[in-house]
This record gives C-alpha cells, sequence and structure tokens, in this order.
C-alpha cells in the first residue's frame, strides 16, 4: 500500500472520527432551546433537559399554610432527544384560571397538545389549574410554543439561584432513612423523587423519569417538626387500591386521581395527596404506600 494511500484512508478514519464527536455534541446541546424557552436549565441524571418555571407571583394557601412554588406552584418542560433533529417534549404548567383558556389556545396554535387539564389539590385559594402537554418534533420550535403560551401569564421572569440553599427546618436525613430514597432541598422544599423500576413507552420510544414518571414527595415544614406534604404517585392500575387505603388511615388526603399523558404504556395513573402532621409519621406511612409500588 503507497504512503499517500494510508495517508488519505487516516485522514478519512480522523474525519470520521471529528464528525462523530461533533454530532454526539450537537446532542448534547441545548443552547437555542435555552435561547428560544428564555432561561437556563439542567440536564437530569437521566439525560433530560429540564426547565423550571416557578410561579413565584402567586399567594397560594391551603388549610392555613402558604404553599411555596416549590411545594406545588412550579411549571416545568423537560425535552428529550430522538435523533438529531427531533424531540420529545413534556410539561405541566401551573396556571390560575384566567389564564387557562389563552394558554392552550397559544399552545394549539404551535402545536404543542394538552394531555391533561385539572386540578391536584383540593381547598387551595386561589384556586390553580395544572395544564399538562406533550410535543414531538423539533425542539426550538417547542421551546418557542412554551415561551408564547407563558407570556401570556404572570409567570415571574427567572431569578439568579443563591449558591447553596438555605437551612430548612426538618429533619431530612429521618425522612431519607424511613423513605429509602434521598431528596434535596429546594426553595425550602424537601424534594424525594422515586423513578419506576419499568420503561414507559410512547411513540416507539421510552421516557426518562424526570420527564413526569417518577413519584413525587414533598416536604415544607410548617414548624414544631410538622410538615406540609403533596406530589403525586405514579401508578400501574393495580396499585391504586393498595395505596389509597394506607395514604388515607394516616390522615393523608387523596386530593386528585386521574391521567397526565395519552397513549403511554403502560397505562399510568397520578394520585395527589396532601397533608400538615408530623414529618415523620408521614413519611413512614409514605414509605409503606411506596412500598406498595413495582
Amino acid at each position: 500500500m503507497s504512503r499517500s494511500l494510508c495517508l488519505a484512508i487516516a485522514a478519512t478514519f480522523f474525519a470520521t472520527v471529528a464528525a462523530s464527536a461533533q454530532n454526539s455534541s450537537r446532542a448534547d446541546d441545548w443552547s437555542a432551546v435555552t435561547s428560544a424557552i428564555g432561561r437556563a436549565g439542567a440536564v437530569q441524571p437521566d439525560g433530560a433537559m429540564k426547565y423550571g418555571f416557578p410561579r413565584s407571583d402567586l399567594d397560594v394557601t391551603l388549610d392555613g399554610v402558604k404553599l411555596r412554588p416549590a411545594l406545588a406552584l412550579g411549571s416545568w418542560v423537560a425535552f428529550k432527544r430522538m435523533g438529531r433533529s427531533k424531540a420529545m417534549a413534556m410539561g405541566d404548567l401551573v396556571l390560575t384560571e384566567n389564564e387557562v383558556s389563552a394558554v392552550i389556545s397559544a399552545l394549539q396554535q404551535r402545536d404543542v397538545q394538552e394531555s391533561a387539564v385539572h386540578n391536584h389539590l383540593l381547598r387551595e385559594s386561589p384556586r390553580i389549574v395544572y395544564v399538562h402537554i406533550a410535543a414531538e418534533g423539533d425542539p426550538i420550535r417547542i421551546a418557542t410554543a412554551v415561551r408564547a403560551a407563558l407570556d401570556l401569564t404572570k409567570t415571574p421572569p427567572p431569578t439568579t439561584a443563591s449558591a447553596s440553599p438555605a437551612p430548612i427546618d426538618l429533619d431530612t436525613a429521618l425522612i431519607h432513612r424511613t423513605l429509602g430514597y434521598e431528596g434535596k432541598v429546594n426553595g425550602g422544599v424537601y424534594q424525594v423523587s422515586v423513578p419506576r423500576r419499568e420503561k414507559v413507552m410512547m411513540s416507539g420510544d421510552f421516557i426518562l423519569p424526570s420527564m413526569g414518571i417518577s413519584t413525587a414527595i414533598n416536604f415544607q415544614p410548617t414548624g414544631g417538626g410538622r410538615s406540609a406534604i403533596t406530589g403525586d404517585f405514579v401508578m400501574l392500575s393495580r396499585e391504586v387500591s393498595r395505596i389509597i387505603p394506607i395514604l388515607r388511615s394516616n390522615g393523608i388526603d387523596i386530593t386528585a386521581l386521574h391521567s397526565h399523558m395519552v397513549g403511554e404504556e403502560p397505562r399510568l395513573y397520578f394520585m395527589h395527596f396532601w397533608a400538615n402532621d408530623d414529618a415523620g409519621r408521614l413519611a413512614t406511612a409514605l414509605r409503606r404506600a411506596i412500598d406498595q409500588m413495582k
């Protein structure tokens, strides 16, 4: 083999490697989506790119507890790559009643679908509506649609996060030991996520856990070792009847039972809950409920 042929083969090889690396980099580059949506996001441990829109403008109370945005008032949207130019997106928008119609119209005009419109809580004031969304296609187009919809609401612009979370008046180590899952402090709330073990499919691809298919349990301290809790259990049909009596027998209200998605396999049911009681006792009850899940 001639020297010139060897050099040509080597050049082709390194060009292929460089192109592959460049394409891989593009797959992880969300800068254009971030620019379109108008705020920074964060890549989750499972690879999804997630953007949060906390409704810090809202003054919502429930049973005398003022809800922090991280407890139950956080809009979000998450993206997963489906090839080089396509993405799957899912999210949940926290809206006041008078914002719902305009937001749905804006999303529909830009091919972002609503997969659920409903409550998560009971007795909250003012009333809050949750609009779940789903889309596939160009992620920049989807991000532009979400931003256009949010611009019709009073969702505040992004703020600079503090370097370290403020101390929280809650025995998070006890909750971690009891639940068996470690959480994180976010905006004065201890947030725990319990991903499902099986793959949940939609449109021939699997949904990442951080795109809304992990059980969410949030603790907001209310003083004297007590905590307000809310979130949602993500369940298969056979798990629903096992979990409801455990929660209710421990003073935890069931505030909603419904779907969040359209067309997922296996079919999932989302059950929201609420209580304000001793944090350790509530964590024990929640652990019993988690143990009923696959």
